[in-house]
């Protein structure tokens, strides 16, 4: 696997962002987009608490493997100044929380931070936040609505590691969802060959940097630091994605949680064989192209 940065750009403007990055799809660490908020200056960890300390939350283990989708029932529920608690102490973890609309619970923090200008739209109203703790790592994904993201984080760092849609079936994405099989940080190239010819884009926010996210980009989390991020959305830009997000949303998803009821395990070894079974036929495809190629180099010009 090939890794290159993410670009970072530190002062953009909205015409800018949807010509270079949003229409062409390509990532992008954007710095000083909190700059000029009321967030920028005063939120931290402690501030948040202060505002949402009494909200009972929903939290999730990473140690159970029932909660690697952000459609799981939670495993605990705690009020949130207990939960911080986990993160102040900046020891490893596998709590965390995800999709918190803090708006719902606390209406004038979206005037602290509103819905950046370059990612606007009918979404721009939900705001979610995300907490973990040190060593915390939300395993490789993609969002199921396919929607463009706004990342921002505002206290601790963490790495994310990029994947274009392109290459989901060498990723041995699984039917029906959006998980991966593999590991990044143990790429296993014996069992999963096709890892070899994924290119990934990575890079380490800094509290006030912003990630874009394109629709579909497969992505994967590491909490170097405990901390926060806090999320906006923006609808697809292309018909194919707002209509697989749609599907995902309403008939995927709904039909691999009853599959999953009614076989258990077996369901999981059909998906799991199925997505082995289409990263080959790319890969099969792959060789092809290239015998193909070196045959046309081998014929006099």
């Amino acid at each position: 696997m090939k890794t290159i940065p993410v670009e970072v750009v530190k002062k953009i403007s909205d015409r800018e962002f949807d010509q270079f990055y949003l229409k062409p799809q390509k990532p992008v660490v954007l710095k000083g987009l909190t700059d000029e908020t009321s967030a920028g200056k005063k939120w931290n960890i402690d501030y948040i608490n202060h505002v949402c300390g009494d909200v009972m939350v929903d939290v999730y283990d990473n140690a159970n493997p029932n909660s690697a989708s952000a459609f799981t029932t939670p495993d605990l529920k705690m009020k949130f100044g207990d939960y911080v608690n986990t993160l102040l102490r900046d020891e490893p973890s596998t709590l965390r929380m995800f999709l918190f609309n803090m708006f719902a619970v606390r209406p004038a923090l979206r005037k602290d931070f509103p819905c950046p200008s370059i990612i606007k739209g009918i979404m721009g109203r939900a705001g979610f936040m995300f907490f973990g703790a040190k060593g915390v790592n939300v395993r490789i994904h993609q969002d199921m609505d396919m929607s463009n993201v706004i990342l921002t984080q505002f206290y601790g760092r963490k790495k994310v590691v990029l994947v274009s849609p392109n290459y989901s079936r060498l990723l041995y994405k699984l039917p029906y969802n959006t998980h991966s099989l593999v590991d990044l940080d143990h790429p296993d190239y014996e069992k999963y060959p096709g890892l070899r010819h994924v290119p990934t884009m990575e890079c380490i926010l800094e509290p006030g940097d912003s990630l874009f996210i394109p629709s579909g980009y497969w992505h994967y989390i590491t909490y170097l630091e405990s901390g926060f991020s806090v999320s906006y959305r923006k609808i697809a830009q292309t018909l194919d994605f707002q209509l697989l997000g749609f599907l995902s949303l309403c008939i995927y998803m709904p039909f691999d949680k009853m599959m999953n009821k009614l076989l258990g395990k077996i369901w999981l070894h059909t998906k799991e064989d199925l997505a082995v079974r289409r990263a080959n036929r790319d890969l099969h495809k792959m060789r092809q192209h290239r015998r193909q190629l070196d045959l046309r180099d081998l014929l006099p010009h």
